[in-house]
């Protein structure tokens, strides 16, 4: 890193240092807050916020907490239906081309007005290596500054859904990140945040005025805002609480205001405390489990020279083994909806024409046989711990399950930001085995085939959410024709013959879609949408 980078970063410091006393001294001032009836809220969460770089990690929590900062040309309501954000509306003057047009008058937190060259910066720095939210994105896309607040978005081919998950896709103040050394994403697997991704520089309803990564976030409400305020919070105050008693006993006795997950074996005791509840609602995120289906030979197994996960049979061999009853009742507790695709049921119209191959135990050791594996193999499962509920019990029962047909599965769990290291790409794929949690961002099943079906090379360029390499050229041709297919009965049949394929080859393991379970003080409301992000500028608290 150059001296001018160096320079410039800490006067980037030094400014917001600034900005957040103005920040804070100018909402003190003017809403006539006072240590009395100032309202702060109070949330934790099992796993951590580190980056807040917004294009650092794809991932249901950190985007919704940076939702709160940032924002895209697009939002959705509380009903999830796509609304405008940054952009005032859009238009497809042409197949191929679609018009945004901004909204004027919106200012970054750092004071920067925000314009096209925003958003322009924001195209490239999305697609630029390290970023994890590329595929909101085509890559051969091109934007094109019209005027200071309209772009043109210029397509190889027509695609109708292009906008629908942008309001994750959140716009940067190309002055700020130029000045801060932010040009580039800070990759995933970075062993240190470069000083810019202990930052933040929104035009949304909040600010950060302090970070300690995987500890404490402080936000306060935004007085510069160009929209209408739905809350009435002082404060919000997030900290990491990995300890699922510790979490449960932090909202029990008043110490937070919202806890996420609940464990399922606590929720009847917060519902019975007088001061709590649990809120709870359908989840759009499916969890399954991944096979390395790509490589020659497993990183972690003791078959040596081959991959077993090559033959469709020993994958489907695990799939039978797996007994997502018992996963249902005994570890989700009936919180949970088993499921046979790895999208939800409510986000695809077809689902109920598939069903999960079954649990046949006996079946599955003749499958592993008949593979050349009569007495089954020994190998590494990666899960992370902190992210799903019961994520590690579950993948501790599904090596239970697997002994059963003699496979000796080793469980590796870790907390998120190391497993997703290692497990995607910037990691370069390490797992052999493992468990990924997936909520289309577009709700719609193009999302889902691309980024966690689709063929990807050693490069990991295409499906950058396989983390097992699983590859079908026929489903990738599908992909293609389903993004530009407007027939929605066309449509929904290409999506089928994709699952199809995919179910039939036991590429995947879908396990189920969990239930949401936010604990919540009484004298909070909250806005829970089945996408599970928290958004805090929906929520009230009594003083």
């Amino acid at each position: 890193m150059t001296g001018q980078n160096d320079a410039g970063e800490e006067q980037g410091s030094g400014q917001m240092r600034l900005r957040t006393l103005f920040l804070a001294s100018a909402l003190a001032v003017g809403l006539g807050v006072t240590a009395a009836n100032a309202v702060t809220f109070r949330y934790a969460f099992q796993g951590d916020l580190n980056a807040l770089d917004p294009y650092t990690l794809n991932e249901t929590f950190t985007l919704g907490a940076l939702g709160n900062v940032y924002e895209g040309l697009t939002k959705r309501d509380k009903e999830l239906k796509i609304i405008p954000g940054l952009a005032e509306r859009w238009e497809t003057p042409e197949p191929t081309r679609w018009r945004f047009y901004l909204r004027k008058g919106v200012k970054f937190a750092g004071g920067e007005d925000f314009t096209a060259d925003d958003v322009v910066f924001s195209v490239e720095r999305a697609l630029a290596p390290g970023s994890q939210v590329s595929t909101r994105l085509p890559k051969d896309v091109k934007a094109v500054k019209v005027d200071d607040h309209t772009v043109d978005f210029v397509l190889s081919s027509p695609n109708p859904i292009l906008h629908a998950e942008w309001d994750t896709w959140y716009i940067m103040s190309k002055k700020w990140a130029e000045a801060n050394g932010a040009t580039k994403p800070q990759p995933a697997t970075g062993k240190e945040l470069n000083n810019f991704a202990l930052k933040s520089n929104g035009t949304g309803p909040f600010v950060i005025t302090s970070h300690e990564p995987a500890v404490k976030t402080v936000f306060k409400p935004n007085p510069g805002w160009w929209g209408q305020k739905e809350h009435n919070l002082d404060e919000v105050i997030f900290t990491t609480i990995k300890q699922d008693a510790t979490r449960v006993a932090a909202l029990l006795s008043g110490e937070v205001d919202m806890i996420e997950p609940v464990p399922v074996q606590d929720m009847q005791r917060i519902d019975a405390n007088p001061t709590t509840s649990v809120m709870t609602g359908p989840e759009l995120r499916t969890i399954h489990l991944y096979f390395d289906s790509k490589r020659d030979e497993l990183l972690y197994s003791s078959v040596k020279g081959k991959n077993p996960f090559k033959d469709a049979r020993v994958r489907k061999a695990f799939y039978q083994a797996i007994d997502i009853e018992a996963i249902k009742s005994r570890v989700m507790r009936n919180l949970s909806v088993p499921s046979a695709l790895l999208i939800s049921p409510l986000l695809f119209a077809k689902a109920g024409d598939f069903k999960r191959h079954p649990y046949d135990p006996e079946a599955a050791k003749k499958l592993l046989a008949e593979a050349g594996y009569p007495n089954g193999f020994e190998l590494t499962m990666h899960c992370p711990n902190d992210r799903y509920v019961n994520d590690e019990a579950i993948c501790q029962a599904a090596t239970a399950m697997l002994a059963r047909i003699g496979v000796k599965a080793t469980l590796q769990a870790q907390p998120k930001a190391q497993f997703f290291g290692r497990a995607g790409a910037s990691g370069g794929f390490d797992t052999s085995f493992g468990m990924l949690g997936w909520t289309p961002g577009s709700f719609d099943s193009w999302n889902v085939i691309v980024n966690l079906v689709g063929c990807r090379d050693e490069k990991g360029n295409g499906g950058p959410f396989n983390y097992g390499g699983y590859c079908n050229k026929k489903v990738d041709e599908l992909a293609e024709k389903i993004l530009v297919e407007a027939d929605t009965a066309k449509r929904d049949a290409m999506i089928s013959e994709a699952y199809k394929i995919v179910h039939d080859e036991a590429g995947f393991i879908p396990l189920h879609q969990q239930t949401l379970a936010w604990g919540v003080s009484k004298k909070v409301k909250m806005v829970q949408r089945p996408d599970d992000q928290i958004l805090f500028y929906w929520t009230t608290k009594q003083p």
